[in-house]
């Protein structure tokens, strides 16, 4: 069971280091007046949005391995973990909308500015402060 946690937080650890990087991104991509900039931004992001896709689909798939053999049944009664699911619910819909903004972006159409996608860059920061406080304190 350690090893499947491990690989769980390893792949966690790679999901997030891009849900951090690829809205950076976009912050200069919406700030970028010359097109080779921005081409070669579309190019980066399209890039890292696939390479970053099946390290969620890992981080769930030994998530829920260790849910299902052990941690539903000593702590489903808990609402930390009611409170961490939601939370990797949400980050899961965050990371498909940043599929979406990828592909608004390579078809020209950002209706946002740089100042928002700052404040979305913020986003999965809290969430991992969250989710660690939960898993680690377990403290409800």
């Amino acid at each position: 069971m350690i090893w499947i946690k491990a690989f769980h937080i390893i792949f966690m650890v790679a999901w997030f280091a891009g849900l951090f990087y690829l809205p950076r991104l976009f912050v200069n991509h919406a700030m970028a007046a010359e097109d080779a900039v921005r081409d070669r931004l579309k190019l980066m992001e399209r890039k890292l949005y696939r390479f970053i896709t099946p390290w969620m689909l890992l981080t769930l798939v030994f998530g829920f391995w260790l849910l299902f053999d052990y941690a539903w049944a000593a702590y489903s009664h808990m609402l930390w973990l009611h409170v961490k699911l939601a939370l990797v619910a949400a980050l899961v819909v965050y990371h498909f909308y940043c599929g979406k903004l990828v592909g608004d972006f390579a078809n020209d159409r950002n209706r946002h500015s740089h100042v928002w996608y700052r404040w979305f860059n913020e986003l999965p920061v809290l969430v991992l402060f969250a989710v660690v406080i939960l898993a680690v304190v377990k403290p409800f």
